[in-house]
């Protein structure tokens, strides 16, 4: 098996599997209120990469965790991330009509429907780290990684980035600041999709602790700066959602400021820093290995 065969492969099945975990954990759309129930499933089961759940299976398989055990961070980092995307295309925020080549969640229902669907998402996501059983963890596991994604969303995390990164129309940056708002507002829940694994896993050593943290971190600025180079180089049907728009709201993007062809060093320097955080790991680290080139090779 090549190695793209075998990433697929890998992508396949998780994909599988935290669509069937979603699908167990949202609310019904014979539940009351079923409108709610039904914009929630929409904005969540309908594709999408799924690079944070893949990230929690891989650095779970890294260090020797069964998938079992990990559908439910699987799941609560992408409740996360969904309810941020339905809160992005807001008007009030990126105000975009094209999310996964489907209309956006406020363009499909209402927009009050759609702030709705991101507060109920996000608090399910909590509700999974604390109540679901299929991840077998004591109280002090869950409310560790209750932390972990507390932290990540909120204003010191995804949350905060956003502001940033609103406040920052129209502005020049520089690298380093440019750096902290996508170590916020994207980089945060990747962190914390790997730092779950380690959370659940009980022979976790520090050191490994730390290299994974360090390979997060890197692959976090990598995909920004894939997308900020997509949104130049890609095409809205590809990509499945509006192509052009960072430019047009003169968003401050790695192209921006090192140009295309230094943004895409970039991202090559980082995911060499990515793959040599993970030296000291066996072949049970490959899927990191192949999440991190795909993020950097990636066309949406």
């Amino acid at each position: 098996m090549t190695t793209n065969e075998a990433l697929n492969d890998f992508i396949r099945q998780c994909q599988q599997r935290v669509e069937l975990s979603l699908e167990r954990l949202l609310p019904n759309t014979t539940t009351l209120p079923t409108r709610l129930h039904e914009a929630m499933r929409y904005a969540t089961l309908n594709g999408g990469k799924r690079i944070r759940p893949l990230l929690v299976y891989a650095t779970g398989q890294a260090l020797g965790i069964s998938r079992e055990r990990l559908d439910t961070p699987a799941c609560a980092i992408e409740l996360i991330h969904a309810y941020s995307l339905v809160h992005d295309d807001l008007p009030a925020m990126d105000d975009d009509d094209l999310r996964r080549n489907r209309p956006t969640c406020h363009r499909a229902y209402d927009e009050a429907t759609a702030i709705l669907v991101g507060d109920a998402l996000q608090t399910l996501a909590f509700q999974s780290l604390c109540c679901d059983q299929h991840m077998q963890a004591d109280a002090h596991t869950r409310l560790a990684m209750v932390e972990t994604l507390a932290r990540a969303s909120g204003s010191r995390g995804m949350a905060g980035g956003q502001a940033i990164d609103l406040e920052a129309v129209g502005k020049e940056l520089n690298l380093a600041e440019l750096e902290n708002l996508h170590i916020h507002k994207t980089g945060a829940l990747i962190r914390a999709a790997v730092r779950f694994s380690t959370q659940l896993s009980a022979t976790a050593e520090k050191s490994l602790t730390t290299r994974l943290d360090r390979y997060a971190k890197c692959i976090g600025l990598a995909f920004q700066i894939r997308d900020d180079v997509l949104d130049v180089e890609g095409d809205t049907e590809t990509l499945g959602k509006t192509q052009g728009k960072d430019i047009a709201q003169e968003k401050p993007t790695y192209p921006s400021l090192l140009g295309l062809h230094g943004a895409k060093e970039k991202a090559d320097e980082l995911l060499q820093e990515a793959l040599q955080s993970l030296e000291d790991f066996n072949t049970e680290a490959d899927p990191l290995r192949w999440i991190a080139q795909y993020i950097t090779a990636r066309k949406h």
